[in-house]
């Protein structure tokens, strides 16, 4: 039963009972409908932000089960990555320097991306840093592994050729030696035997009688031959054994091959002389890699036993004259 309202009336002094009108209730209602339907939108919004849906549930849970996804790929790429690093330095290390092989530069091994962003679909989410750290971890693992490959295809073909490569490399005596006390003077700095001063010698002299046979020390093509003498090597030949390996026989008496002409390791290619600038009988042998010339010692093992290796390394380590 609703509650009868009253209000004091001063001009009759006395109270007088309020009349409700049908617009009044009509307004009263209103305003609680209106009161309520705001309450109802202020619960239902805080109870939206502050409890999940069950759909927001589910996305959340799928959204952290992705974040974890994408650290375990990302621990992933960092563990292969370090699988590669191993394989790019055995790589460069053992396979390419058995077979003689210069090793990749790092510049492009480890190039960059050029042009336009890349990754400009990945923008704006809420996990884009994480999405285009895992897409650029993975396309630089893409490309060391292409370069790493394309590398092992190289190898594959250097040891295809390996025994092409060992036959070209020098590996005799150029002259058929048995007593290896013979040999005059070693790779170093030497007496000049004319202008009596300390000076490099960059090879090995070989001391034996004039017309002794002189071979060519590996497989390679004939690139000079001075067959006149004069001052310096006098009549000479130089072979280029590919690999960047040349070798050189000064001092000739006589040179029996040509320029362009294709010679087997053990092939005589002239005889010992006096030519040029020459004290005596000898062959002057140099063996130049990478148009650098190296000390020809290592460069005898096919056809010496390890104790006549280490004597003609004693001997050819002597500072005494040269004959050149």
């Amino acid at each position: 039963m609703a509650k009868v309202k009253y209000y004091y009336d001063p001009r009759t002094l006395s109270y007088r009972k309020i009349e409700r009108t049908w617009r009044h209730r009509f307004k009263e209602v209103g305003i609680f409908l209106a009161s309520s339907a705001l309450m109802a939108v202020v619960l239902f919004l805080a109870i939206d932000f502050m409890v999940d849906s069950p759909k927001e549930k589910k996305l959340k849970r799928e959204l952290d089960n992705m974040k974890l996804q994408y650290e375990l790929v990302n621990n992933r790429i960092h563990q292969l990555d370090e699988v590669v690093a191993q394989l790019e330095t055995r790589d460069d290390d053992i396979y390419r320097v058995i077979f003689e092989a210069d090793p990749i530069p790092e510049e492009v091994r480890n190039a960059g991306f050029g042009g336009a962003n890349r990754y400009k679909t990945l923008e704006g989410f809420q996990n884009s840093d994480l999405l285009v750290d895992t897409k650029k971890k993975l396309d630089v693992l893409t490309k060391k592994l292409y370069v790493q490959s394309k590398s092992y295809d190289e190898v594959m073909e250097l040891a295809k050729k390996k025994e092409e490569m060992l036959a070209s490399i020098p590996a005799i005596q150029p002259v058929s030696n048995k007593n290896l006390k013979r040999i005059a003077s070693g790779y170093g700095y030497r007496i000049h035997p004319v202008y009596k001063t300390r000076k490099m010698h960059a090879g090995i002299d070989f001391s034996a009688p004039t017309g002794t046979p002189i071979f060519a020390t590996g497989d390679g093509k004939v690139s000079k031959d001075k067959k006149v003498g004069g001052r310096g090597y006098g009549k000479y030949v130089i072979i280029d054994h590919g690999y960047g390996y040349q070798t050189l026989y000064g001092h000739m008496s006589e040179v029996s091959v040509r320029t362009g002409q294709n010679v087997k390791r053990g092939d005589i290619i002239g005889y010992v002389g006096s030519t040029g600038q020459s004290t005596a009988p000898h062959l002057h042998y140099e063996v130049i890699k990478n148009s650098k010339k190296i000390n020809p010692i290592n460069f005898f093992y096919n056809d010496l036993t390890p104790d006549e290796f280490e004597e003609m390394i004693n001997l050819a380590s002597q500072e005494n004259q040269s004959f050149d």
